[in-house]
């Protein structure tokens, strides 16, 4: 089965708590700490493999979770940092954001790999709170969350060349006459139900990727029949080959076969419609109704068209059509690459995360959320007045407790954060 279209959860690792430990040795009754600091955790990578032609795998498996990383130990020890997932997938996907859908990565390289989701940092030791005031400090930081984030997957052929045209009118045909492809092929509607890739091999270092897309038909912009599920493999061709049946032993008009398809492709991405297009009228052999073959040949020289007389059975004028496909390929730019609309980059990721933070109100509580926040208020002491210092002097500069009196916040009203909770008191 070809699925090209998958939603999955992504989950990076959390980063390892921060070790509480103090110098414990012989003739030293009481050295200072050396809580060690936390590991990082794992990253969620993408990378293309170029063995994979579908995004099936991505139906059985839904969940994708990295590593954590390993708490600190005592002697300084940090912690190992969480191994990071790997996932492969096929060259060509689209990696979006599912709330947004935006994207955020276009696997077309198989040279790169993509950080999809960041492990979150890991927390300090008490061994990082030391001052010369505070030398003995019996806290530490815990571990950030990872990023997580649900993210859809689209796959979009890599073809240079695609094959258009209603179903049943010898695309699969032109195909494996063309190439090494060997797409089933039969006389009758929707034979082809997923794209077949293959590479026209001309010569002398000329070579191209031709696509053949399962057959359009009217409505398939609106979803109709395959409709979206194969219209997204044209967006990245640089020419289009329009096959149209011309043989008239269906009893279709080709000009009006011709329009339909063309009409479907502008409702789907309007850019298609500038896309160039070379004309094959196929089944030239077997032509039944001579006058509507003659009134599309006209029609199509009124409107400046070229055609293609081909007979894709016979091999007839295909190898003519493929050295033209050629010649207008090399006047025409490399195959499009979509580009990100939101970053992952680390600098952005340490911004948002060890800055920001959000406050929401539960009826008469203050929940604040954010990954810095929490890790933070999850190492809290209570039982130790350096760390509860420690705790209010965060919540002060990074601007929590002036944003909690901004929203109203009154005297012994309760805030939480993550599993902490605790009155207000100015």
């Amino acid at each position: 089965m070809f699925t090209d279209k998958a939603k999955i959860f992504v989950k990076a690792g959390k980063g390892g708590n921060g070790a509480i430990s103090f110098r414990r040795e012989k003739y030293i009754a009481a050295g200072g700490p050396d809580g060690g600091d936390g590991g990082n955790g794992g990253n969620v990578i993408f990378k293309v493999e170029l063995g994979m032609t579908t995004l099936m795998d991505f139906k059985y498996k839904r969940k994708y979770a990295a590593q954590c990383g390993s708490d600190g130990a005592g002697k300084r020890q940090k912690g190992k940092k969480g191994e990071d997932i790997i996932i492969k997938v096929p060259q060509g996907t689209i990696v979006r954001d599912a709330e947004s859908n935006r994207i955020i990565a276009d696997l077309s390289d198989p040279e790169k790999s993509i950080v999809i989701a960041r492990g979150g940092n890991g927390g300090w030791g008490n061994a990082h709170f030391a001052t010369a005031v505070r030398q003995t400090p019996n806290f530490a930081r815990n571990g950030q969350s990872g990023d997580e984030r649900e993210i859809i997957l689209e796959l979009k052929l890599l073809a240079d060349v695609g094959l258009v045209g209603f179903p049943n009118v010898g695309k699969s045909t032109i195909l494996s006459m063309t190439t090494k492809a060997d797409p089933k092929i039969a006389n009758y509607h929707f034979t082809t139900l997923e794209p077949n890739l293959g590479v026209v091999d001309l010569g002398d270092r000329r070579s191209f990727v031709l696509a053949d897309i399962p057959g359009i038909i009217e409505g398939a912009s609106e979803g109709v029949g395959l409709g979206h599920e194969f219209l997204r493999h044209i967006e990245r061709t640089r020419i289009l080959i329009h096959v149209v049946d011309v043989s008239g032993i269906e009893g279709r008009n080709p000009i009006e076969d011709f329009d339909i398809i063309n009409d479907e492709l502008s409702k789907y991405d309007m850019s298609l419609e500038e896309r160039p297009q070379i004309v094959a009228a196929n089944k030239t052999d077997i032509i039944q109704d001579a006058d509507a073959y003659n009134a599309f040949l006209a029609e199509m020289k009124k409107r400046g068209i070229e055609v293609f007389e081909i007979s894709a059975a016979t091999n007839k004028g295909v190898a003519e059509l493929m050295q033209k496909t050629y010649e207008e390929l090399s006047k025409l730019p490399p195959i499009a690459v979509f580009e990100p609309e939101m970053s992952i980059e680390e600098e952005e990721y340490i911004m948002e995360d060890e800055k920001g933070f959000e406050i929401t109100r539960e009826n008469e509580t203050f929940v604040v959320s954010g990954s810095w926040i929490e890790a933070v208020g999850g190492s809290v002491n209570f039982s130790d007045n350096e760390s509860l210092q420690y705790f209010q002097r965060a919540l002060l500069n990074r601007g929590v407790i002036e944003e909690l009196i901004k929203m109203g916040i009154q005297e012994g009203q309760t805030v939480r954060i993550g599993d902490l909770e605790f009155d207000f008191v100015f």
